[in-house]
């Protein structure tokens, strides 16, 4: 009796490690390669991620840019970076493939160790001061320029018209509002009426574009920390696809009323998420973000006024 259940035990265990076996190599029913491991169709552009791939998405869409997704297993690597005829990268979404959106922006451009940071006394004194009350603009609706536009919850859609020599920044979560960089040689106009977004000029550095921007108000913070500037701010902005799910950016920062020299943040890294659209969001409507308007994230405080 003893010996039947032995056999029986053994059966059972080598039919399991042949299932596993056959699992693991991708084999279906049928002989057929299981899903997601087919052949996908050739790109419709050099640099375009393959019809049917991957590309690294998650559950939600996102792209993790070839890391690895919620169920475990290696996203497919991702595709080089896509380029128009003329050999300059693409920006955004490529004609003819799904559209998608750039995401994870520069949320503190100071560095952690705020003694790297250039700072007049007084501007160390409002950024130490933001961490505290954090009443900041962009939570109460208010366009935010610079690298908070990146920071945005929903992605931020770079859409290029070649034809005008112009590209839009549009913003989702937040103001839903779009920015304007030149790319026809202009050069910034003598008078500026200040703004959220400033006046924006671009050019091309190799694969790099680099964004020349003045002509900013001082009504929004530059990230989400509150790193702080003045009217006199010239931000300049370095973005380069180094692949088609990785975008990087890096700011440089002159701004003679709030720092003593200028400076250049960290490199940060954006993420391609394929397969999303831009749709209407009305902030006053969709904002999840009361506590940050009337104290800080930890408690409401409702002993001073405070009016946006």
């Amino acid at each position: 009796m003893r010996r039947s259940k032995l056999t029986i035990l053994l059966a059972i265990g080598g039919a399991t490690l042949l299932f596993l076996a056959l699992t693991t190599t991708g084999i279906g029913q049928g002989g057929t390669p299981a899903a997601g491991q087919r052949g996908a169709q050739a790109p419709a552009l050099p640099g375009a991620p393959a019809a049917g791939a991957a590309g690294g998405q998650g559950r939600g869409g996102g792209n993790r840019g070839g890391g690895q997704g919620r169920g475990g297993g290696n996203a497919a690597p991702a595709q080089p970076t896509p380029r128009w005829p003329d050999g300059k990268p693409m920006m955004g979404s490529v004609p003819g493939q799904p559209t998608g959106r750039w995401s994870g922006g520069p949320t503190r451009m100071a560095a952690r160790d705020l003694d790297q940071v250039p700072f007049q006394p007084w501007a160390k004194a409002v950024f130490q001061q933001r961490q505290i009350d954090q009443f900041e603009p962009h939570t109460r609706c208010h366009a935010s320029g610079a690298s908070r536009q990146f920071s945005t919850p929903y992605g931020t859609e770079l859409l290029e018209m070649r034809d005008l020599q112009r590209i839009y920044i549009m913003d989702e979560g937040g103001p839903h509002s779009y920015r304007i960089i030149y790319m026809d040689g202009r050069q910034h106009p003598a008078k500026l009426i200040p703004s959220n977004y400033g006046h924006s000029i671009g050019h091309w550095e190799g694969d790099t574009l680099v964004v020349d921007t003045v002509g900013y108000n001082e009504k929004f913070w530059m990230d989400t920390a509150g790193t702080p500037h003045t009217a006199q701010l010239h931000f300049v902005e370095r973005f380069t696809r180094s692949d088609f799910n990785t975008l990087q950016y890096q700011a440089t920062i002159e701004d003679s009323g709030a720092y003593t020299a200028p400076w250049t943040t960290a490199m940060f890294t954006m993420r391609w998420t394929a397969n999303s659209d831009l749709f209407e969001y009305i902030c006053q409507d969709n904002n999840h973000g009361p506590e940050l308007m009337i104290g800080s994230q930890e408690s409401e405080d409702r002993s001073r006024q405070f009016v946006p």
